[in-house]
């Protein structure tokens, strides 16, 4: 949660923020990775192997708080899961510590260059929070249409083949009650004629 200080820094998880706009967006993805926590399944490191990518090539973390995250999603799979390093991609920076001035991303050069003089029509804020809640919301479709597609994947596997197998016994099932009621039906056409009617339950 954010907090603010007496000389106006806001901090979140323990990082103090200069600009309001780089406290939200920590603040953002600190919520961001409270839902990821509750609905990544460690059980299945390639499904964490495929959402780590993702991340990174959809740049969804950039305030230390996203980026300590992917660090250790990536110490996850390396350590615990037996993936080569090679096989995980590291972490990218957007700026450079050495000159804040010579940043690699626009959107990271807009926060560290000052702001114009010229009144903005639009709040940075609230583009930085609109954005954030869209990718949140991507992130959130993301999981729900894996989990809910009628076909197989990583995610909703062990469910369509419980459907499936499901399927089947119901199927089962009704042909089961219309051969007993055949069965009933020879029965009873046996007795008419007065023969003698006996059902084989070796199956042979």
């Amino acid at each position: 949660m954010a907090k603010k200080t007496d000389n106006r820094q806001i901090v979140v998880d323990g990082y103090a923020f200069a600009e309001p706009a780089d406290a939200a967006l920590a603040e953002s993805e600190r919520k961001k990775i409270e839902y990821l926590k509750a609905h990544i399944d460690s059980n299945k490191p390639e499904t964490v192997l495929a959402l780590y990518q993702k991340m990174i090539g959809e740049k969804v973390f950039r305030t230390p708080i996203g980026l300590e995250f992917l660090r250790d999603l990536r110490e996850y799979l390396i350590d615990q899961a037996d993936y080569d390093p090679q096989e995980v991609p590291p972490i990218p920076l957007y700026l450079s510590y050495a000159d804040p001035e010579l940043v690699h991303h626009a959107d990271v050069r807009k926060r560290v260059q000052p702001a114009p003089a010229k009144k903005q029509p639009v709040s940075p804020l609230f583009i930085s929070v609109v954005l954030n809640l869209a990718l949140a919301a991507g992130v959130a479709a993301m999981f729900w249409i894996a989990t809910t597609s009628e076909n197989p994947n990583i995610l909703n596997y062990e469910t369509a083949i419980t459907n499936r197998y499901s399927a089947w016994e119901q199927q089962l099932t009704e042909k089961e009650i219309e051969l007993r009621g055949k069965e009933r039906a020879l029965r009873q056409k046996a007795e008419e004629l007065g023969i003698a009617y006996e059902v084989d339950e070796t199956g042979e």
